[in-house]
């Protein structure tokens, strides 16, 4: 590997010391306490990193999935064997349910995602399940509403995220205080990058869902984006599906999940890809381009 796009054993070990020193004051200061798993590389990550900051003692927090009902197959079956693995409880909340009780409606049309009504239907399993706390694996380099984030996040409650009133965090010295109602989202891998997630995972020999890797999948163009296709998603006219080798650098519902064009089939070689392109990593989710502020505005709303 290039010197160009290593990085120390000594870098990653702070940012997995930061993490871990994140999660432990998740344990002390929360009741009941959920780690938001999406089958994405930077939720499996969390895993591990729970994993470590917790071992030999039992997995200390409930895996809770939100459901699109558009998401991969090899996702879905890789969450399932990781919770056995780990002995982690599941809770999976599914989009459908939330469309079946009225709760949210249905978008209809050629660019038609359910990955908006997701936050309906996590507040709703927040509140069910009276979770004070969910971890997610969100980073500041992902883009720029991120980038905004604490690591501890307040949410209202109505579960929604104020930017411009967020608690200070001085010296590593977090504030967990809420009123009834309401709860926190905390992001233990803030700091890292991209680039320092898949290191991690290269360094840790870490399991991954097949799809990060490349393959062979249909899939089209649409605004530039290269999408992975299937059957429950219409086309224009003008779009046609074909076969290619692509791999994904970031997993969620397949509507707006889009696809890179690579010949990635390791880890080394994925990350020289990275080191490499001028794309940013959500430069390729659809969802993120409805309008400028389409991440913070689902923020504001609940999202992830």
């Amino acid at each position: 590997m290039s010197k160009s796009i290593h990085i120390s054993d000594e870098h990653l070990r702070e940012l997995e010391h930061e993490a871990i020193f994140v999660m432990r004051e998740v344990a002390a200061q929360f009741e009941k306490k959920a780690l938001l798993f999406s089958g994405g590389k930077d939720s499996i990550v969390l895993v591990h990193l729970a994993r470590k900051a917790f071992w030999p003692s039992k997995f200390p927090f409930t895996l809770l999935h939100i459901d699109t009902g558009h998401n991969f197959e090899e996702t879905l079956k890789f969450r399932d064997d990781l919770a056995t693995e780990f002995g982690a409880e599941l809770i999976v909340a599914k989009v459908q349910d939330s469309i079946d009780k009225g709760r949210v409606t249905e978008e209809k049309g050629i660019n038609a995602s359910r990955n908006k009504a997701q936050s309906v239907t996590l507040l709703d399993a927040v509140e069910e399940y009276r979770f004070d706390v969910a971890i997610g694996g969100g980073r500041r380099d992902e883009e720029k509403a991120r980038a905004k984030e604490r690591f501890f996040s307040h949410r209202n409650e109505f579960g929604q995220w104020d930017p411009k009133n967020q608690r200070p965090e001085l010296w590593n010295i977090f504030n967990g205080r809420k009123n009834p109602g309401e709860h926190f989202r905390v992001f233990p891998i803030s700091n890292w990058t991209e680039l320092d997630v898949w290191q991690y995972i290269l360094h840790e020999n870490i399991k991954l869902p097949e799809l990060y890797y490349t393959h062979r999948r249909k899939i089209f163009k649409r605004n530039d984006v290269y999408l992975a296709w299937a059957p429950f998603m219409q086309l224009k006219p003008t779009e046609e599906v074909f076969e290619a080798d692509v791999r994904c650098r970031t997993i969620g519902d397949i509507t707006c999940t889009g696809v890179t064009l690579s010949k990635a089939q390791s880890l080394e070689e994925i990350i020289a890809e990275i080191a490499a392109t001028r794309v940013t990593e959500r430069g390729g989710r659809y969802d993120d381009k409805r309008s400028e502020a389409a991440m913070e505005d689902r923020k504001k709303e609940g999202y992830f």
